[in-house]
């Protein structure tokens, strides 16, 4: 079977308060840098198949009443590295995972979202070639 996930894009999480005293707090205590990173720090690193093949991972906190999770409910919300996401969400739909609206395109990659059976939403990026978004991507 074809690999579906190929890494964690991203970790998303809601602030209880407010969002730039607990960005200042993970910079502080854990030393990550959103200042350099525009705000949204990005780790980069290399599949370990395939060394020459960069990929990152982004840490983001959201204000706790954003909607982008799906659900006010939802905490948290992964962020799925994947590959061929339009083959993708066609299998999944096919054996029955809940699709969370249409497939979206930016300059720096492919947006799907699933729902796994306890109603949590995940967000599937297939990113554009080998590009990255180095401060680049839109949060909400």
């Amino acid at each position: 079977m074809k690999r579906r996930v190929t890494g964690i894009g991203g970790v998303f999480f809601k602030a209880k308060g407010d969002v730039a005293s607990l960005n200042a707090w993970y910079e502080h205590h854990l030393g990550i840098d959103y200042k350099s990173s525009g705000g949204y720090p990005y780790w980069q690193w290399r599949a370990m198949e395939a060394p020459e093949r960069t990929g990152g991972t982004v840490f983001s906190i959201f204000k706790s009443d954003s909607n982008y999770f799906g659900s006010p409910e939802q905490q948290f919300m992964f962020n799925m590295r994947v590959e061929d996401l339009s083959t993708l969400i066609e299998t999944l739909r096919n054996e029955g995972v809940t699709i969370a609206g249409e497939i979206q395109e930016f300059s720096y990659g492919k947006f799907a979202w699933i729902v796994d059976p306890e109603g949590n939403k995940i967000e599937l990026w297939e990113p554009t070639g080998d590009s990255e978004f180095p401060g680049g991507m839109p949060m909400y």
